[in-house]
């Protein structure tokens, strides 16, 4: 974090050196009627390049854009003060991971079964607002409020074992006496209304960094789940011996509501208006 306020300041810092020379052109840096504008987290960027001054090994763009907000925003412009925006986050994944259990009972002859696992997700984002600017300079504040709506969030897995669940193999060690074949969560949904107030310096012509923070209101519902679960016990106290079989289990729906804060890391955003 410090090396990127540092850096961040370094960027400020020339380009405030270039006010003069820059708004003495016919140069247009901030916005006007009709622009569009695309824009992310910043904070890839700015690591990546600050990580290339101080000797970083293994500097890479990859795991901070993988971690980042993962949301794509643009904006609108009415006008020069008076902007749309808007929001949006589709995302879909599905994971197969082969683990490989050695059974080998010679050094030198090896022999592998193999457990696979899947898992898979979605999840739709979906915001919208209205923005107003205040300051005719390079600096910039700006205020509004947005809707914010959130559908999916199911997510499914499953396990296929290479060996029955038996005394045998409890006995020897290779599994215990339960594992999980499945786990399914219905999707829910996401509802939040939030004022926001932030600031903006455009770096160059039509770029700019800025930074928000928000208040407001927010409901989110969480589906049921299901657990299949493979058991080798006693069924009940009136069973003689132990079998395997298999126990369904359900969690209940939740919800939740709230009035807070957000954003108070300070994410700091990389607009390009076009």
């Amino acid at each position: 974090m410090k090396k990127k306020i540092l850096f961040v300041a370094a960027i400020l810092g020339a380009s405030f050196g270039t006010i003069a020379q820059d708004e003495s052109t016919d140069k247009v840096f901030t916005p006007e009627a009709g622009d569009w504008v695309i824009g992310f987290d910043a904070a890839p960027i700015l690591n990546y390049v600050g990580n290339m001054f101080n000797g970083s090994t293994g500097n890479s763009l990859g795991s901070d854009f993988v971690n980042s907000d993962n949301v794509l925003f643009g904006k609108y412009y009415k006008d020069a003060t008076t902007a749309y925006r808007g929001s949006l986050r589709i995302g879909n994944y599905s994971l197969k991971q082969e683990i490989l259990n050695d059974t080998s009972t010679v050094s030198y002859i090896p022999s592998y079964l193999t457990d696979v696992t899947k898992q898979s997700g979605s999840l739709i984002q979906i915001g919208a607002g209205l923005e107003k600017r205040k300051g005719e300079g390079r600096f910039q504040g700006y205020y509004g409020g947005e809707l914010m709506i959130t559908l999916g969030g199911a997510t499914k897995s499953s396990a296929e074992y290479s060996t029955a669940l038996t005394l045998d193999n409890i006995a020897n060690g290779s599994a215990s006496n339960f594992r999980t074949l499945s786990s399914n969560t219905a999707g829910g949904f996401g509802l939040s209304i939030r004022g926001f107030a932030g600031v903006e310096y455009f770096i160059l012509p039509k770029i700019s960094l800025g930074a928000e923070f928000g208040w407001g209101f927010g409901m989110q519902t969480t589906g049921e789940a299901e657990t299949v679960t493979e058991i080798y016990d006693f069924v009940d106290a009136a069973a003689t011996a132990a079998t395997t079989f298999e126990l369904t289990t359900m969690t209940s729906k939740s919800s939740i509501m709230a009035i807070d804060t957000d954003n108070m890391q300070g994410r700091i955003k990389l607009l390009f208006h076009f």
